[in-house]
């Protein structure tokens, strides 16, 4: 006498079918990594940086600006002076930067 038929076989063999199937129909595909992402050497040559030099630091002006206008506004020498003193830093290190991030897209 044959066997009753078994729904969970029936759809696991036709599961197993379908995907072995679109496997290899897509062998020419580039290999899929489940990694998360790392900020590598290889990333980074890959991921091309869309600020301008000069965006960044016209974004900074702008900031720095604003809250010097409002110190300026409130007469507040010491917070002017500090504000001051903060954007020349910051000036200085988002130019460090940008200068490394220009030299590793130029290699």
């Amino acid at each position: 006498m044959p066997e009753p038929l078994n729904p969970r076989r029936l759809f696991m063999g036709a599961a197993k079918k379908y995907f072995l199937e679109a496997i290899e129909k897509n062998d020419d595909r580039p290999e899929v990594r489940d990694e998360p992402p790392r900020l590598t050497p290889r990333a980074i040559e890959k991921t091309r940086m869309s600020r301008t030099r000069e965006r960044v630091l016209a974004n900074l002006d702008d900031m720095y600006r604003d809250a010097f206008e409002r110190a300026k506004a409130g007469g507040d020498d010491g917070q002017m002076q500090s504000l001051d003193f903060a954007y020349r830093r910051e000036q200085l290190y988002f130019e460090i930067l940008l200068d490394i991030r220009d030299a590793m897209e130029r290699r």
